[in-house]
């Protein structure tokens, strides 16, 4: 390739909540002259292929990480730290031979430590600047942080997905802290920014219900199997989306419950609009999701993923959702204490975005790859 204005965008594949961020992102990387490369694998790469097959696609392999099956999340975590960081190591190594291949002059990455480059404007894009930690481990923070900052110094600017003022969505997580020089609060990001068609066909009608059961493995089966049970002993109409890219076959239960492996965003915009009660987990992508659209959900955190925890947490005591852990869910209880909540609408004019990107395009012309 010879084209002086090629972007790479690199999304975490630890489920495809990072990809689907980077759909806005994507868009006006294109708008201002880029010509986009995903590098990306897994649920992010299938999502990439199904939805936006115009997007020129590569292999980039990352980390392979299985989450506990219990709640001691922060033991197993702290276990893989060692391959983590070889896994940066050897993640930044194949970056510089993407970049020779392709001729990139920007490299924008979705939490992929190791996606910066020397000579090459590198941004990294994250809401997690305050990495949150267990109670017991509270102590860590200040180190944490440091270690954090340091990937992020690492790289030309850093992109916080969110508002800046308030607390924005992400609170604490990206607020209230001092934060390196290079971070630009950009506003919410969401697949479901821009204007999605209806869908001419439906799998199913509209349900009562809307479950996106999303997430690692096995904790993500563990919600499913959780819901399903309990839905049978109910006479409510059900969607479940799985989010599982690349899965096919779809199952329905006493006609009143559909189970798919995964969605396109149309009809995960569409089914969500109708149902009168949403289901999820409480990553950061999904919560944007649900503001870019204006609606309030019960959210179940993953289990020991303190992120998530946090971020149900503060949402369930501003009333926006409900909380609910997973040991503890029962559906007809959550439906009834989730009837006060009063969801939020946050929209993104994209300026913020379309500054950086076309200050960015400016100074990639004059770049050399060496």
């Amino acid at each position: 390739m010879t084209a002086d204005h090629i972007a790479l965008v690199c999304p975490l594949d630890w489920g495809i909540g990072h990809a689907t961020r980077c759909v806005p992102v994507i868009g006006m990387l294109q708008a201002q002259g880029f010509k986009v490369i995903v590098a990306a694998d897994k649920r992010p790469y299938e999502f990439f292929r199904t939805e936006y097959p115009e997007v020129e696609l590569m292999r980039f392999p990352g980390m392979k990480v299985r989450y506990p099956s219990g709640s001691a999340m922060a033991p197993a975590m702290a276990a893989t730290i060692p391959a983590l960081l070889l896994s940066i190591s050897k993640e930044h190594k194949l970056l510089a031979k993407l970049v020779k291949e392709t001729n990139a002059r920007l490299v924008v990455s979705d939490n992929r430590y190791g996606c910066w480059h020397p000579y090459v404007k590198s941004v990294f894009m994250t809401h997690q600047l305050n990495i949150q930690l267990p109670s017991f481990l509270k102590c860590l923070s200040p180190v944490l942080r440091k270690i954090n900052y340091s990937f992020i110094n690492k790289y030309s600017e850093c992109w916080i997905p969110d508002a800046e003022d308030e607390g924005g969505l992400s609170g604490r997580l990206s607020h209230c802290i001092k934060l390196p020089g290079n971070c630009h609060f950009i506003g919410p990001l969401t697949r479901f920014a821009a204007q999605i068609a209806e869908p001419a066909t439906l799998p199913c009608p509209p349900a009562d219900i809307f479950a996106m059961i999303s997430g690692p493995e096995p904790q993500r089966s563990k919600l499913e199997s959780i819901i399903i049970n309990q839905l049978k002993k109910t006479t409510y109409t059900a969607i479940i989306a799985g989010g599982r890219t690349g899965a096919t076959g779809t199952k329905v239960i006493g006609d009143r419950i559909h189970i798919f492996p995964h969605l396109s965003t149309a009809l995960m915009k569409y089914y969500i609009e109708k149902a009168d009660h949403v289901i999820c987990r409480s990553g950061y992508s999904t919560l944007m999701d649900l503001a870019a659209l204006g609606k309030t959900a019960i959210l179940v955190p993953t289990p020991g993923q303190t992120e998530q925890e946090y971020l149900a947490g503060r949402l369930s005591k501003m009333n926006i959702h409900y909380a609910v852990i997973q040991a503890k869910f029962s559906l007809e209880e959550a439906l009834m204490n989730s009837k006060g909540n009063k969801a939020i609408v946050i929209r993104n004019d994209m300026s913020v975005l379309k500054q950086r990107i076309k200050r960015l395009y400016a100074q990639a012309a004059s770049l050399r790859v060496r």
